[in-house]
């Protein structure tokens, strides 16, 4: 008989042991989401705005919260000069005064103090309106291909000029193209109607640089940045 309670005290210490003495395994930590924007809406003129002179206002940006994000980078730059401005917040909105009758392109990033991963939203850009202002020049044209120091391969010596304009009056009419192998890069191709420029004379091992003047119906004109790529 004690023998019998002896085994069965022994079952019952190797059961528990192996029902609680276990390992656990670490949570796996989840990085953040990736944020939606929402206000101040796509190559749109942004009217709702508290104005507090003729040449600042207030704009309050909005975006969808991201799963797992502990707070939030909003970057909002200036397209005439290229000043950026980084603010951080845990909501999914933010107040920021800025320059009227003036484009911007704004981004959100996700971040997490648990997680390196940083996902950024997708890029939007806006017009802030202006005091007695009825046509708006076009947004700078953003330039896809080549990328900014990009390597590309050259075919039959000629390469492929990319690019993508938008406007908040949706009248531009055409694009000047600026090529060559100085930084300022000098005329190309005048009053293009489409947003690329083929048959583009290359030497392989060049390095080149280009940019887009984008014109409207009423005359206005706004330059693209300068970038660089190299042919292969």
């Amino acid at each position: 008989m004690k023998k019998l309670n002896l085994y069965i005290a022994m079952a019952v210490t190797f059961t528990v042991a192996g029902c609680g003495g276990g390992k656990q395994e670490p949570q796996a930590i989840l990085p953040p989401e990736k944020v939606s924007l929402l206000f101040p809406v796509k190559d749109e003129l942004c009217t709702q705005a508290t104005v507090l002179s003729s040449t600042q206002s207030t704009i309050i940006f909005k975006w969808t919260a991201a799963d797992h994000a502990t707070s939030y980078d909003v970057n909002v730059k200036n397209l005439l000069t290229q000043v950026l401005i980084t603010q951080n917040t845990t909501a999914t909105s933010l107040s920021l005064t800025l320059q009227r009758n003036t484009p911007y392109s704004w981004t959100v990033v996700s971040k997490s103090t648990e997680s390196s991963v940083a996902p950024n939203s997708d890029s939007w850009k806006f017009y802030n309106s202006g005091p007695g202002t009825i046509s708006y020049a076009p947004f700078p044209a953003e330039l896809l291909l080549p990328a900014l120091g990009q390597t590309i391969v050259a075919t039959n010596g000629k390469v492929k000029l990319d690019w993508s304009g938008s406007d908040v009056d949706g009248d531009i009419i055409n694009y000047d193209v600026y090529f060559g192998t100085k930084s300022d890069p000098a005329l190309l191709a005048k009053e293009v109607k489409n947003s690329e420029l083929e048959g583009v004379d290359a030497v392989v091992g060049q390095l080149y640089f280009w940019k887009i003047i984008s014109r409207d119906a009423n005359g206005n004109t706004s330059s693209s940045s300068v970038y660089q790529f190299t042919v292969k």
